[in-house]
C-alpha cells in the first residue's frame, strides 16, 4: 500500500483543509516544516522518504489559473511525482499538465460530464488519469445532473465500464476531521469495482493505516495526521509505510 502525504494550496501558501469548508481554511501549522510556502512543505514531505505527493490547487479549482510554475518548482525541488488536482475541465488543460505532473486528477466536483473522463483516458492513457471520486456527506459532488448516477457505487459501476483504473475515494466531509475513516462503505467500494483504490480524508493514525492495508486498499492519502504527529515516521518505518 502507498503512503501519498497531500499539501492544499490555497492563495499561494499550503492551508489544513477541515471538512471541505475551503472559506475557513487556515495556513498549515506542522510539526515537520516551520513554512508553509508549498516548496517548503513538500521538501519536508521528501525528506520523510515518500516518492509521491498528492496536490490539491485550490484556486485552480475554484476557477483561476493553474500555477504551472508552482508545480515545476516542486518538482524540481524534490522530484516528487506529483498528482494534481487543479480542477481539469478540457482536453487541453489536461494535455497541459501533463507535462508536469505523473497523474492527472480528475475530481467529480468538477468534471462536465462522464464522456470527459472517456476522452481523458483516451488522450492522456489511464496510467495518466485518475478519478476523484469527491463525497459530501455520502453524496457525489457534481458539476453536473447525475441522475441514476447519483448513488456513489453506481458512479462507481459507472467509472468502471469508461474505463478508470484509478480512483480516489475523497470523503470532504472527513477531511481533517479525525474522524477516522467510512470503513464499511470501502468495503462496498472494493468489493464493487477492481480498480486501484485510493482513500482520502479522515484517517487518524497507524491503526487506520493497517486497516486500510488489510482491506486491499491501493493507497492512503494523509495530511493532518503527518503534520499533526498522530503519524510520525518512526511509527511508517515499523510497519513498512516508509
Amino acid at each position: 500500500m502507498k503512503l501519498i502525504p497531500v499539501i492544499d494550496v490555497l492563495g499561494g501558501i499550503v492551508v489544513h483543509a477541515v471538512r471541505g469548508r475551503r472559506n475557513e481554511y487556515q495556513p498549515i501549522k506542522s510539526v515537520l516544516c516551520a513554512s508553509n510556502d508549498p516548496v517548503d512543505v513538500a521538501a519536508a514531505l521528501k525528506a520523510l522518504g515518500l516518492n509521491e505527493l498528492y496536490m490539491a490547487d485550490l484556486d485552480a479549482i475554484a476557477g483561476e489559473q493553474t500555477n504551472l510554475s508552482l508545480l515545476k518548482r516542486i518538482v524540481d525541488a524534490t522530484g516528487f511525482e506529483l498528482m494534481v488536482d487543479t480542477g481539469v475541465t478540457s482536453l487541453e488543460k489536461a494535455e497541459v499538465l501533463k507535462n508536469y505532473v505523473s497523474k492527472v486528477v480528475i475530481g467529480t466536483e468538477t468534471l462536465p460530464n462522464t464522456r470527459f473522463l472517456a476522452e481523458a483516458i483516451e488522450r492522456l492513457g489511464s496510467e495518466r488519469v485518475i478519478v476523484s471520486l469527491d463525497l459530501m456527506a455520502d453524496k457525489v459532488l457534481s458539476a453536473f445532473d447525475l441522475g441514476k448516477l447519483a448513488e456513489p457505487l453506481s458512479f462507481l459501476r459507472e467509472l468502471a465500464a469508461l474505463g478508470v483504473s484509478q480512483i480516489i475515494v475523497l470523503d470532504l466531509a472527513r477531511v481533517g476531521s479525525g474522524e477516522g475513516v467510512n470503513m464499511p462503505f470501502l468495503r462496498k467500494v472494493l468489493s464493487t469495482i477492481t480498480a486501484e483504490v485510493f482513500v482520502g480524508g479522515g484517517v487518524r493514525d497507524v491503526n487506520d493505516l493497517l486497516e486500510l492495508k488489510d482491506l486491499g486498499v491501493f493507497g492512503v492519502l494523509v495530511a493532518t495526521a503527518l503534520h499533526s504527529g498522530e503519524i510520525s515516521p518512526y511509527r511508517l518505518e515499523q510497519i513498512g509505510l516508509l
